[in-house]
């Protein structure tokens, strides 16, 4: 089970308890809520000598998904659990947007314009577009937070790194250096998520699959990653050395499906590999110990101790110092997505460029805002009577929309609500439960 996080009376992070040790302290009045999300007490008690148990935070950086995990190196405990869903695929879809706006409006009745291209300032040294930066700074503001909740005394990522192969072979060179004993889990673990851990020609799954050649080698078929797939034993040995063209030649559908998915573009092992380095160098400067593993570690890892494809578990197993032996009974991962804090357009555009709304307001005269968590009490004679929790819309009229567990309750009026936690950029929803997201 995921225990609670635990600060003390000066905010400094304590050992994490049982959530039945933080609900004594809590109905005793010795502790106070501090934050909702990830649960979080502090205590009005000090603490004069504090013991602490060595906690790893391990991370494995995804392009959409980054799973996070705190382990006990010394009794193999998960301690904490989470999964945390990027949006660089929206703030790219905003600048689309942005850039085809300003081009057509540029362009509008402006025939003397002098040429832009040559007023843009420098990018500075490893620069990063906005795309790949939130994914950085998405990773690197719970990083932050969880060494504040948490005594965390070392790190540990997933960095696509190759074996030691060369202490073993000195001689070894050029492309043979780096098909060292984990070359093979890199290349299956990518095909398996390339093509969806099924066979492409019969789609079966949960069956022993086979690395096989689109084209085959026989007839002058690679090796290359866009001329592999995956096939079941029975599909590998019926096609042969056949064309996939004559081997598909009555499945027209499915030929053009694999012959796209083949071509599929690397988007996602692109994203990860420009922001790899750069995050690793800025994880450095929290001034713990940077623990880095492979991804084929990482699946080796999880396949000898048995446990399933998650992203959450996917961090526990990074690095060498994952433990023998994982207790996970129990956990149940925060779902994290960042959401943002807001557009930063005033107002919005119709289909020529042109002003279609009022510029919304900057501040409202109550004191809630868009994203904050609130606990609504409704008495029994209006409208949506009872306590309603979760994520609100807020409105300058002071009614209020509430996204629960449940479903939405529209019409709360500002007095009967209570704020538990204030927007900070991020959703959050445990597994199984309905997402509190922001509501349009």
């Amino acid at each position: 089970m995921s225990k609670v996080f635990v600060v003390d009376t000066y905010q400094r992070p304590l050992n994490p308890v049982h959530p039945g040790h933080a609900r004594i302290l809590l109905s005793s009045g010795k502790a106070a809520v501090f934050r909702t999300y990830p649960f979080t007490i502090i205590l009005k008690v000090e603490v004069k000598k504090p013991q602490f148990e060595p906690l790893r935070l391990k991370l494995d950086p995804g392009s959409k998904t980054t799973g996070i995990a705190i382990v006990n190196d010394a009794s193999g405990e998960v301690v904490f659990a989470a999964e945390l869903e990027h949006r660089g695929h929206a703030i790219k879809k905003a600048l689309d947007d942005r850039r085809q706006m300003r081009r057509s409006r540029r362009r509008r009745k402006t025939r003397y314009r002098k040429p832009r291209f040559r007023n843009r300032c420098n990018k500075k040294q490893r620069w990063l577009p906005p795309s790949l930066e939130s994914r950085i700074g998405n990773i690197l503001t719970w990083v932050s937070r969880l060494t504040w909740y948490c005594p965390i005394i070392a790190l540990s990522m997933e960095l696509v790194k190759f074996d030691l192969q060369q202490m073993d072979t000195p001689e070894i060179q050029g492309a043979e250096y780096q098909q060292g004993t984990l070359f093979s889990y890199e290349l299956r673990e990518y095909l398996l998520q390339k093509w969806h851990r099924q066979c492409a020609y019969c789609g079966k799954e949960s069956v022993p699959l086979q690395v096989e050649h689109i084209q085959a080698k026989a007839k002058g078929g690679t090796d290359r990653v866009s001329n592999l797939t995956l096939a079941c034993e029975k599909c590998n040995q019926k096609k042969g050395t056949q064309e996939i063209t004559v081997f598909l030649k009555k499945k027209p559908e499915l030929l053009a499906k694999i012959q796209a998915q083949a071509k599929a573009p690397l988007k996602d092992a692109t994203a990860v590999n420009a922001t790899r380095l750069s995050l690793f160098e800025r994880l450095k400067q929290f001034g713990l110990p940077v623990e880095c593993g492979s991804g084929g570690l990482t699946k080796f890892n999880r396949t000898m101790r048995g446990l399933p494809k998650t992203h959450w578990l996917d961090a526990v197993c990074v690095g060498r110092s994952t433990p023998e032996s994982i207790k996970t009974q129990g956990i149940r991962p925060l779902s994290i997505k960042a959401t943002g804090h807001g557009c930063r357009q005033m107002c919005l555009m119709d289909e020529n460029g042109f002003p279609r709304t009022k510029p919304k307001a900057k501040r409202f005269t109550h004191h809630f805002r868009s994203g904050d968590i609130v606990r609504a009490v409704v008495p029994e004679p209006l409208k949506h009577a009872g306590t309603h929790a979760g994520r609100m819309s807020a409105k300058a009229n002071g009614c209020f929309t509430i996204a629960t567990a449940k479903g939405t309750v529209t019409d709360i009026g500002k007095n009967y609500c209570r704020i538990l936690q204030h927007a900070d950029g991020y959703g959050y929803t445990l597994k199984g439960e309905a997402a509190f997201l922001p509501v349009p």
